[in-house]
């Protein structure tokens, strides 16, 4: 495998709607889930406008402060999906929640749309972690953030300097850094292959400054693409992704294609010792391809911390399906009960 199709698979997973809700209920919410009190807002990070949707819970009380939680979604994928899906089963269980799209992403700002930049990513969760401070039924004090998929990287890589989130976690997070540099699915990236990449990144930027068109490429292979030889970590990503299962029209399966040239030095679970004493959760299905990466921030991040594998889970399983999703959201809610 490639270096830039390992990059890509990779993004393939980051982009995903519910099976179960928007606002007022996501696309693929499962029915009957309540919620009570969603609305979609803006906030500021820099000179991006960022939306949101914020989830109150069923119970709530305008005299209360509540613990606060930002949930930051896949790359590629938009609020409505996989984040805003964990927001609101989270604000079920008391919290106020915020999923929001990325710069970059869906409704919110930043030039050029559909780049996966570490670094923007890494400042938007901040920004959102400021917006719920300033809220005045957000006690400034309890606030947590939870990411999913390279959401979970980046928000692990978040917490390591900001103070302000009290207990941190993530769910099948992804190693955006690692998995460009050594691939995912256990086929092996040579240096050659890193080098190719970055040629051809390079090659392309010369051409953009010169005044070229941004190059943007489709994301994941179409469904008509697939076959038997495609391996089931793209098999999986496509049947979510590009399905009425997980598809939005705001995650377009687009990416530019410049993009790996920032992942392939970005190392977000280097300094997970930073957290602590603040706790740090990690989800993980059993058969999720992206498993070592859970693994390796739990060994690198120090007491209080957690490692929860869901049996039988694999990557994509943990996006939307309520046998996997309820457990995972069951321990967050235990977890940040505790916590926060």
């Amino acid at each position: 495998m490639s270096i830039l199709k390992s990059s890509l698979i990779g993004a393939a997973m980051l982009m995903a709607s519910p099976a179960f809700a928007q606002v007022p209920n996501p696309p693929g919410v499962a029915q009957g889930i309540n919620t009570v009190g969603s609305q979609p807002v803006t906030f500021s990070n820099g000179d991006v406008r960022m939306a949101g949707n914020l989830y109150l819970p069923p119970d709530y009380d305008s005299s209360r402060k509540y613990p606060a939680i930002v949930v930051a979604h896949p790359w590629g994928g938009v609020k409505e999906q996989t984040s805003g899906l964990y927001a609101q089963q989270l604000a079920q269980r008391g919290f106020i929640t915020l999923a929001f799209d990325a710069s970059h992403y869906g409704e919110s700002g930043g030039e050029p749309h559909d780049l996966e930049d570490p670094a923007d990513r890494v400042q938007d969760i901040r920004s959102a972690v400021g917006y719920l401070a300033s809220l005045p039924q957000v006690d400034a004090n309890r606030i947590g953030a939870v990411g999913v998929c390279a959401g979970g990287g980046y928000t692990l890589h978040e917490a390591q300097t900001d103070l302000r989130v009290k207990a941190v976690a993530g769910v099948v997070a992804y190693d955006i850094g690692e998995a460009t540099r050594t691939g995912i699915d256990g086929a092996p990236v040579s240096a050659e292959d890193r080098q190719k990449l970055l040629q051809g990144v390079a090659e392309q930027l010369n051409k953009e400054a010169a005044g070229a068109p941004l190059l943007v490429q489709q994301l994941l292979p179409s469904r008509d693409q697939v076959n038997a030889s495609t391996d089931n970590f793209t098999r999986e990503a496509v049947d979510y992704y590009l399905t009425p299962r997980g598809a939005h029209p705001n995650a377009r399966n687009r990416f530019v294609v410049t993009s790996p040239g920032l992942h392939i030095a970005y190392y977000p679970l280097e300094h997970m010792e930073l957290i602590s004493p603040r706790p740090v959760l990690l989800i993980a299905g059993e058969r999720a391809e992206t498993r070592r990466f859970s693994e390796a921030a739990y060994a690198k991040a120090q007491q209080p911390k957690e490692l929860l594998i869901i049996p039988g889970a694999s990557h994509f399983d943990l996006y939307d399906k309520p046998q996997y999703v309820t457990p995972a959201v069951d321990k967050m809610a235990e977890f940040f009960g505790k916590y926060l």
